[in-house]
């Protein structure tokens, strides 16, 4: 069974911190591109950030480059995201999803597992 979980999830202050986890199982981890995804309430699915299988490619999207950074640890089946310098508009759901190919990095329909969401909440 095919298992992607995030944690690290919770209430910061503008300015804060804090490092999201995503832990996988059942398929094999270190093959798929992995990518971290938001919804904030209201909204729809915003792509946030991509790491190729190995970790020597990133990627990430406007809203928060130079604040977050992506990484991945294969042989322990994790990824990170480390959100630094969070304003109240990072406020959402972040999902972890894995992808066939960088190239679909941006099209969030077109990944192939995702897991249940962990809460970010940030304080004005």
């Amino acid at each position: 069974e095919v298992q992607l979980v995030e944690s690290g999830g919770g209430l910061v202050q503008t300015g804060g911190s804090l490092v999201l986890s995503c832990a996988a199982s059942g398929f094999t981890f270190s093959s798929y591109v992995m990518n971290w995804v938001r919804q904030a309430p209201g909204k729809g699915l915003e792509w946030v950030s991509t790491i190729n299988p190995g970790g020597s490619t990133t990627d990430y999207g406007n809203s928060v480059k130079g604040r977050f950074t992506v990484s991945r640890h294969d042989a322990k089946n994790t990824m990170y995201l480390q959100m630094n310098s969070l304003k109240p508009e990072d406020t959402a759901v972040y999902y972890c999803a894995a992808a066939q190919a960088m190239a679909l990095r941006r099209h969030v329909y077109e990944y192939d597992y995702w897991g249940q969401g962990t809460q970010v909440t940030v304080s004005s």
